[in-house]
């Protein structure tokens, strides 16, 4: 499977395992099993970079097992096919996004004017508050 072009994932390190769906369904609910549990393991694939497998894996979030195998199930089809392809699509997606490394964040400080801007807004909400304290004295 063609990812990004640099990034090739061969089908062999994928695995998929056919079980019922969950939820509703009609007569062949209790015969077919058309969800799929894709299975791609992150950790030992010779297919990603290391910073690309690091980062999927840190995606992957609650997918992922403690053996470092991404876990994905599509169950949203009626057919075999559709949910096969609904899991390889959204694998595909998660290793395009891990694939891109993520902009470093340059510290930037305030201009001079935003600081004097906010001091000046600071010393007239005090002054406001200030006048609240003090009680006015009828002579």
């Amino acid at each position: 499977m063609r990812v990004t072009d640099s990034i090739t994932v061969d089908e062999s390190e994928l695995t998929e395992d056919f079980v019922r769906s969950s939820g509703p369904g009609g007569q062949n609910v209790n015969k077919l099993a058309t969800a799929v549990q894709l299975r791609f393991d992150a950790r030992r694939s010779p297919s990603l970079p290391n910073d690309v497998a690091v980062r999927l894996m840190r995606l992957a979030g609650s997918r992922l097992t403690k053996d470092g195998v991404i876990v994905i199930t599509a169950q949203s089809h009626r057919t075999q096919e559709a949910n096969r392809r609904d899991a390889r699509d959204r694998l595909i997606a998660m290793i395009r996004q891990a694939a891109v490394a993520p902009v470093k964040r340059r510290p930037t400080k305030p201009t001079k004017a935003s600081r004097e801007k906010r001091l000046e807004s600071k010393k007239r909400r005090g002054s406001i508050k200030g006048m609240r304290r003090t009680k006015p004295s009828f002579e």
